[in-house]
Order: structure tokens, then sequence, then C-alpha cells
């Protein structure tokens, strides 16, 4: 997401540690440095689109490129400011690279279906640059088995995305009735299962344009103080002003944006690559923002916001695993087992019915689960690859 969470802040001393311990894991999981220059070639039935980026832009070599499984395999050569790629169609983002320092590498895949497309990487000297995608739709190059999996998959996971869109209307809503009754107490407490269900399919959200700052953002995601809205401005208010004085239009706002994230949802055009990617970016939401401690910096509730991504990561793997299973065996076992070490790395801050606050963890506990994080990142990244162009 443009200008998300991609400024440094002031945190306790376990917060800078879990950063520092994070910064080569969490970048090695976006891809290894690659040497590769910017051209296109073809590995099986994946076109690989060799994309640089620097602070002129991130054109493609080409800009036309014919339908099928696509692999943007993108490194920043000199980009000192700008960090992040995305894809995008329609104004709607299809999947995204962020926090690609220089000298980093990182990809996504794709099954490109024909159409006009444009590479955006916000803060260059050029930001968008078109892509032009011909030629017919690739057919199916899996078995009957592998595509009635990923059929069932992609179906299930709309489903998935869908009730957890309801709940959040419905828990955005209890929290503006708080809001407005002034019940501070009772405003934070169901503050917490919202987040959750944003949290989850943060991924979707973020592809429809600028919904997801307007319900995420953070104070220097707006260009005045006065513009500052959505949870984290509710969290401000709750946790270090200790009131609910004002907040009463921007939890009405809250719901509003909710409702009109539950109205696009219902139109989800969304293929199996991109659940893998979106279960990706959840991984990297929490190496980028959540396990450093800076999401949730008024309320420290960051344990339970990680909680949230990787429970969506899991639910987007799950749902592709069957299929993943008839693809690539191996690799369908490493990343389940990898969930089960995040999982059994998560228990320990379990806290009732939520998690303990982030400023309790030693540095020592941020370093454990920055390094399951990464590990669980790596793998989690070949997924789409392994089942792009299958259904």
């Amino acid at each position: 997401m443009t200008n998300k969470r991609g400024v440094q802040i002031a945190v306790r001393g376990a917060a800078v540690l879990g950063a520092l311990a994070l910064s080569g894991t969490a970048l090695a999981a976006c891809g290894s440095n690659d040497k590769s220059g910017g051209d296109s070639t073809a590995t099986g039935n994946t076109q690989v689109l060799n994309i640089t980026l620097s602070n002129k832009g991130c054109a493609p070599p080409k800009s036309e490129i014919p339908a099928g499984p696509t692999k943007f395999q993108i490194k920043n050569s000199g980009g000192t400011k700008v960090t992040e790629v995305e894809l995008m169609q329609g104004g709607r983002i299809l999947a995204e690279k962020e926090n690609l320092a220089d000298s980093f590498s990182g990809s996504f895949t794709l099954n490109l279906k024909p159409g006009d497309y444009e590479l955006y990487c916000p803060g260059a000297e050029t930001e968008r640059s078109p892509l032009k995608v011909t030629g017919e739709a690739a057919s199916s190059s899996g078995s009957e088995a592998e595509q009635a999996a990923l059929t069932k998959a992609i179906s299930d996971y709309r489903a998935y995305v869908q009730d957890e869109v309801n709940q959040l209307v419905t828990n955005t809503t209890a929290l503006q009735a708080a809001i407005d009754d002034g019940d501070v107490a009772r405003a934070k407490k169901l503050y917490e299962p919202a987040r959750l269900n944003y949290e989850r399919i943060e991924p979707v959200a973020e592809s429809f344009g600028d919904l997801d700052p307007r319900i995420d953002g953070r104070a220097e995601d707006f260009d005045s103080p006065e513009d500052f809205q959505g949870f984290h401005r509710i969290e401000m208010a709750l946790w270090q002003d200790n009131t609910t004085d004002g907040m009463s239009p921007i939890a009405a706002k809250l719901v509003a944006d909710t409702e009109s994230l539950k109205k696009l949802v219902a139109t989800l055009d969304i293929d199996a690559a991109q659940i893998a990617n979106g279960a990706t970016e959840l991984m990297n939401e929490v190496a980028n923002s959540k396990v450093s401690g800076e999401e949730e910096r008024y309320s420290h509730l960051d344990i339970l916001d990680m909680a949230g991504n990787i429970q969506g990561s899991e639910k987007a793997f799950t749902l592709l695993q069957p299929a993943l299973e008839m693809t690539n065996k191996a690799l369908a076992t490493t990343v389940a087992q990898r969930f089960a070490e995040m999982n059994a790395a998560m228990e320990p801050y379990k806290a009732g019915d939520s998690y303990v606050l982030y400023n309790t963890l030693t540095a020592d506990q941020v370093r454990e689960l920055s390094r399951a994080v990464g590990a669980l990142a790596e793998p989690l990244s070949e997924v789409a690859g392994a089942i792009v162009g299958k259904a």
C-alpha cells in the first residue's frame, strides 16, 4: 500500500531490536538478490518479466506481452526514493511487492488475461507505465483434479472474505455505538475483534484503491492531522487520550467505509494465484509493521494484529493446499510445517480471547517471532508460482 508503514517510528528497545533482527529475514523472504537484467524470458509455461525499479520508474522491458502465467521479477537498482511496485488494472491493485530497498529483489506471479494494465511505482519520476496483454487467455494446464481443487479454493476463499467483511461491518458498528455512548472501556474492547476481521483480509481491502488508507492509515499517511481518520485515529483517542470526544464522526466514517468494502467484496474477481499472493502479502504485513511494533503504536495490540494476518494467510494456504499437494507436495508439506511452527511461536502470547501487549515482549521474544515469520514467508512466496495457470 502506497506510503503506508514505511516511516520509521520511535519505539521501545524491544521493537527496535526486533526490526533489526527482522531486516535480513523479511527482505530475504521477498526474494534474493538477482543479477538478471530487464528482459523477458520463459520458465516452463510461465513467462518471466524482469522489472528494474529505480528512482526513474519501473517500466517493463516490453510494453506488450502475451496472455498467460507471468512472473514479475523485480529488482531495485539504485532506487532510493522508491521501494514498491504494483500491478494495476482499472484502479484495482492485482499484486504488489513492497519494501524492496536498493539492491533487493522480489517477485509475484499471476495468470494474466488479455487487457490493459499498468505498473505503478509510487515516488518515481515516472510512476505509471502501461503494459498491454494480448492474445487469447491461456488454457488451464492442470489436471481435472487440480482444476477442481483450485475452483473450490477460489469459491471457498470468496465466501471466507465475505464472511469476514460482514463481521467487520457488525463489529465496527458496535464500536461506533460505544463511541457514541462515550464508553471508553467498551470501545477499547470492541476495537479488538474489528481489527482481527480487517487484518485477516487486508490484501483484499488494499486492492480497492484508497479504501485501505481511509480504514487503516497511519497519521503520516495523511496530509494534515485533521485528515487523519479510520481505526488508528480512534486508537489514538482511546489509548493515548483516553477519550471518545470528537470520535463519533470518525467512527461513522469507518462504518461507512467498511460497508463500501462489503459492497466491493460482493463483486470480488480473484484467481488462485492472487489468493496465494495475498497469503504472502499478509506475512509481509507481519514482517513490515506488526512484529516491529509500528502498527498499533498507541494500544500496543500488535500481537493481536499479527495473529489476524497469520490466520488470514493460513486460511488462504489451507484452501489452496489440496491443489498444491498435487503440483508440489514437498512445498505444500514445508509451508504447512512452517505454519505449525509459526502458530507454536505465537501460542505463549495468548491472553484469554486476545493477546499480550507488544510492549511487554523482550528483545529475545521479538527476535524469535521475527525468525518464525521469515521462515514461513520464504516458502509461502513460492506457492503462487506452483499453481498459476492450473485452473
